[in-house]
């Protein structure tokens, strides 16, 4: 059985390892393909040492060494990603301004910067896998703890399953009733079940015990906390339902006082440049693949039916301003006014060809103009008529919230199913809850992943028609 601190330790181990020996096969390499000798290679096995240092102590710091930490690949290619470069960065600012960066060659400096970059990305991925895979199969050793819980919450609990997952196993379980609960003090038969859990403690060689509680029951938790002092092991106290909706934003430190930041402020000018710019890289260059479909597709809509190739409906953009948004035809009818009915399965409305292209989602290329003309993003919440948008606002608390940032050609609730009709006025409460998350915790590794996870559930999305 896995240990996770082993594990956890060995992937910091190869991490370094793995540095240092691309600092020397890239160091040998390009001087052996190049002049076929082998020159500076002690040189070059001190800067992977060096660099290995860094890039690991900056690694553990971010806590990306836990084995939770571990499983998330996105996290985990950012981190590299990021770090990696400013590792690098920073050692050949160092080595420019020592002057010693002529000793090392331009060709093997590069060849390592890229193939460090990719080893440690294959690294990642295969790691990522390898400890899901392993964790599914439940092949990590099982660490012993003991669950205090209010009656009827541990089962049911989603952190309950989640110790599970990554190995823990309560040896005991305790049940805590409404009536110990609401006692003023710790109740007898409260008091005789903590004895119980102690002496189980002892016995089975507990390393934690994890509490259940809602955290209004401040008194019975320091009640708790009293009781079980005598133990030399750490107590947890997981968040409550209504605490973990709150805690599962960025949470930052004002002094000793720690806070949760439930809205973020608008994007900063430098976010928006970031934005900006990886919209219009991706716009551009997906524009530019696309462009014989797009031809294509205008052709065969002339062919299939009356009517312009491209629909022109006005939609609320930043700030709520107005835009006039293009898809391809895909109705019979142009419906742009007070009045705009969603489209349904088998609408008669649709053209045989705008069916087809409605469930491939190609209809929605055209808004990559959008895009560009700064009217949309490639990432945000979808854009609906003006006249939902109207409606919606009087029936859903925090609609508007939406507007705070462009729209998007896809977004956080589109890669999560939430697309097509919304028949309900809980579907699209739903969607808007997804649109807030990704307002609140937008980053550009964010965009990213949201793109390609479009790529890919588009290909096997039917919820469009």
């Amino acid at each position: 059985m896995l240990r996770p601190q082993f594990v956890e330790h060995a992937v910091l181990v190869t991490d370094y390892v793995l540095i240092v020996l691309a600092s020397l096969a890239c160091s040998v390499g390009y001087h052996w393909i190049t002049t076929g000798d082998i020159i500076n290679e002690k040189a070059f096995f001190s800067i992977g040492i060096i660099v290995a240092a860094n890039f690991t102590a900056i690694m553990a710091s971010r806590r990306n060494y836990r084995l939770k930490n571990l499983t998330l690949l996105a996290r985990q290619a950012r981190d590299t990603i990021i770090i990696w470069c400013g590792v690098y960065g920073t050692l050949t600012v160092v080595a420019f301004t020592l002057k010693i960066s002529d000793e090392f060659s331009r060709g093997a400096a590069t060849l390592f910067f890229s193939g460090g970059l990719a080893a440690l990305l294959s690294w990642r991925f295969l790691v990522a896998n390898s400890i899901s895979h392993a964790l599914a199969n439940g092949s990590f050793a099982r660490k012993k703890i003991i669950i205090i819980s209010e009656r009827g919450l541990n089962a049911s609990s989603r952190p309950f399953g989640e110790l599970r997952r990554y190995g823990y196993h309560p040896v005991k379980t305790c049940e805590v009733t409404q009536e110990e609960i609401s006692a003023p003090g710790i109740s007898g038969s409260l008091r005789s079940k903590l004895a119980d859990v102690i002496q189980a403690a002892k016995s089975e060689r507990i390393e934690d015990i994890y509490l259940l509680l809602g955290w209004q029951h401040r008194r019975t938790i320091d009640g708790i906390l009293n009781t079980l002092a005598v133990l030399p092991i750490s107590v947890h106290l997981i968040p409550d339902e209504s605490a973990a909706r709150f805690l599962s934003h960025p949470i930052s430190n004002v002094g000793s006082t720690w806070t949760t930041e439930l809205q973020r402020p608008p994007m900063t000018r430098l976010e928006l440049a970031a934005k900006r710019v990886f919209d219009l890289t991706l716009a551009t260059a997906a524009l530019i693949t696309l462009l014989p479909l797009m031809l294509v597709t205008a052709l065969l809509i002339k062919l299939d039916s009356r009517g312009p190739v491209l629909f022109l409906q006005k939609r609320n953009g930043f700030n709520g301003h107005a835009f006039n948004i293009f898809k391809f035809r895909t109705m019979h009818v142009l419906e742009d006014g007070p009045v705009v009915q969603q489209a349904k399965r088998n609408d008669p409305r649709i053209t045989r060809l705008g069916r087809w292209l409605r469930r491939s989602s190609i209809d929605e290329l055209p808004q990559l103009f959008n895009v560009i003309l700064d009217d949309m993003s490639l990432v945000g919440p979808r854009p609906h008529a003006a006249s939902h948008n109207s409606e919606y606002e009087k029936l859903i608390a925090n609609y508007a919230f939406r507007h705070h940032v462009k729209p998007g050609l896809t977004g956080w609730a589109q890669v999560n199913g939430l697309r097509g009709e919304t028949s309900h006025i809980e579907q699209m409460e739903r969607r808007v809850e997804h649109d807030l998350w990704y307002i609140n915790n937008w980053s550009p590794w964010l965009d990213l992943k949201i793109v390609l996870q479009t790529i890919v559930t588009t290909l096997r999305q039917t919820a469009a028609y």
